[in-house]
């Protein structure tokens, strides 16, 4: 009944805002022929995630870094295909994208064994976008454009005098010493131990993800590691000295870059495939097409074909169905990811599972179902990691039979956060008065109107110091069964919260191997003994949702993606989303109060 009232009154408001008349999709539909240029744009976030998922007025967030890759791959083996041309404009990349940009890097790799050229036009490089780059054959930027890349910079914000002045409290616990999650609600600067985890993992990415990166990339240039700083330094640059000491290779306008790259090709008879691989739906101009796609439930159909099912892992960890975020971004949660888990262990064409992380984590309860589901597969299961797989994260991770992690993967943080935000006195400074009755010792543990009692904090305490313990055990036990000899007295030093690269946490013994999401999928068709040279078809989980599915069942999180929808975001709200982000965990879910939650909201660029 409901469905039918929201068809009725979506069918209205369709109808009187988007009354145009459909466009032909005959021009779409033609198949390009002939020498072509696979042009693709990489910008905006480069989501995680399966995609697929419609949005109010039709579409999806389709082009993720997963489609990407595949159509990378797809023109690596389109005879027709005579380069790549990658348009980069300003992704969104940052400390904790360095999994993204080594899958793009390795991906434009394989590509360039085909013996086809990779080459990358940027208006100006600003930032890490340049490792990507990099990674072609040749790099043109417009000569008003810079080489911005200047290094490493990392800024963290502590809320403690904010919360003072509008008389909140943070009550937190912490299990592990360098559990530094709670250090921007307590502190006004960093805990030397987590202030000494960031200078270790910043050392790494620098060292090794950015100046070895360039170094490696550039070998005719023959630069030695201090070149490379030096070169990192002395910028900004402009273009000419760019190009003059070999950060790029060309420098032209769009249309000039353009020009000169169709007539390298085929005599000047290539031409250039925009946005190549992109699907273009019909019926995009279409709004009653569009409305019976909100209405209608998504197909699920699938083949007999053996496969190997891949569950994205991505956002923070949630117990109840996944959904938006209150800031934006995206919830992973509990109940989608077990019924995720489930399905494909139950899919009897399923034959192997790729747990696909990116997330810092969240609900230790949650963590815990998901990893239980994971523990009970009776098909292996393969982890890779992505950008973050830290601390709830890190801990599904050990439900798999083996773990990999790109070499830029922030990953460990194996601790327990335990506390809640206090508003009594804002809301009494407000002009709330609130009154409480209690039977019970810590009924009221959870209120957010006062701190933890005694009592209270005891008892958190002892729970927080079981999950711990759990978490520990968790990893020796997944430890030993990949064969790696990691004790409780070896992981304890380098648990207690403590962040790791996924270079520095293979050293230690955290990950099995270092690879992309590729190379899990080829250890997951070995484990399921498929052919090495077919390409297995896969199953892509949890299936994405139509906008009024969502909207039925998400409640908060459809509302949020109502606002996206209409082009708000948290970047909108007077550029705080960002460090409102941060506080979102506390007012998703206010029963927790125990998280397994890495301290990962810095910004580095």
């Amino acid at each position: 009944m409901i469905r039918h009232y929201l068809l009725a009154s979506l069918l209205l408001l369709f109808t009187s805002l988007f009354c145009t008349p459909a466009r032909s999709a005959d021009t779409d539909k033609k198949k390009d022929s002939g020498p072509v240029i696979a042009h693709m744009k990489i910008s905006g976030s480069l989501s995680e995630g399966p995609g697929g998922a419609e949005g109010l007025f039709g579409g999806g967030n389709s082009d993720n870094l997963s489609s990407r890759l595949e159509k990378i791959h797809k023109a690596k083996l389109d005879p027709n295909v005579k380069a790549l041309y990658l348009q980069i404009e300003e992704p969104s990349l940052g400390l904790f994208s360095f999994g993204k940009i080594e899958e793009l890097r390795k991906a434009i790799a394989d590509f360039r064994t085909s013996g086809k050229p990779a080459v990358a036009y940027l208006e100006s490089i600003g930032g890490l976008e340049y490792l990507i780059a990099s990674a072609c054959d040749t790099i043109a930027i417009p000569e008003s454009g810079e080489f911005g890349l200047t290094g490493l910079h990392l800024e963290m914000q502590f809320f403690k005098e904010i919360f003072e002045k509008v008389k909140i409290k943070a009550d937190f616990l912490t299990m592990g010493e360098a559990k530094g999650a709670a250090d921007p609600y307590l502190r006004t600067e960093m805990s030397p131990e987590n202030r000494k985890q960031y200078e270790m993992v910043l050392d790494d990415l620098y060292e090794k993800s950015l100046i070895e990166g360039i170094k490696n990339d550039r070998p005719a240039k023959k630069w030695t590691t201090e070149q490379v700083k030096e070169l990192i330094n002395t910028a900004p640059h402009t273009a000419k000295k760019a190009l003059e000491v070999g950060l790029v290779d060309q420098l032209a306008y769009p249309n000039e870059f353009e020009a000169s790259l169709i007539k390298k090709f085929e005599d000047g008879k290539s031409k250039i495939v925009r946005n190549y691989g992109k699907k273009v739906d019909p019926d995009a101009d279409n709004p009653f097409a569009a409305l019976m796609k909100i209405m209608q439930p998504q197909k699920k159909t699938s083949s007999k074909k053996p496969k190997i099912a891949v569950i994205y892992a991505v956002g923070e960890i949630s117990t109840g169905k996944s959904g938006g975020g209150l800031m934006g971004g995206h919830t992973m949660g509990s109940t989608t990811m077990v019924e995720a888990i489930e399905q494909a262990d139950k899919d009897e064409t399923v034959k192997a599972i790729v747990l696909r992380i990116d997330s810092p984590g969240g609900s230790a309860l949650a963590s815990d179902l998901m990893w239980n589901a994971l523990r009970n597969c009776k098909k292996p299961v393969i982890a890779s990691m992505g950008d973050v797989a830290a601390s709830g994260g890190y801990y599904i991770a050990m439900g798999a039979k083996k773990v990999y992690a790109e070499p830029g993967t922030l990953t460990g943080s194996i601790g327990v956060l335990g506390g809640k935000l206090v508003l009594g006195e804002t809301f009494k400074w407000l002009g709330l008065h609130t009154q409480t009755l209690n039977r019970g010792q810590n009924a009221g543990w959870s209120s957010t109107n006062t701190i933890f009692s005694e009592s209270e904090r005891k008892a958190i305490t002892n729970v927080m110091s079981n999950v711990y313990d759990q978490f520990l055990d968790r990893t020796v036990q997944n430890r030993k069964a990949a064969g790696v000899d990691l004790p409780l007295d070896k992981l304890k030093p380098i648990a207690g919260g403590r962040i790791w690269t996924g270079r520095q946490a293979k050293e230690r013994g955290l990950v099995d191997e270092l690879g992309t999401l590729h190379d899990a999928l080829e250890e997951a068709k070995k484990e399921a003994k498929f052919d090495p040279k077919v390409e297995p078809e896969l199953l892509i989980l949890p299936e994405p949702t139509n906008f009024l599915d969502r909207f039925l069942d998400g409640g908060l999180g459809a509302r949020v993606n109502v606002l996206n929808q209409l082009g708000l975001s948290s970047d909108s709200l007077l550029g705080l989303g960002e460090h409102l982000k941060m506080l979102e965990p506390f007012f998703n879910n206010p029963r927790e109060k125990v998280w397994l939650l890495a301290p990962v909201n810095g910004k580095i660029r």
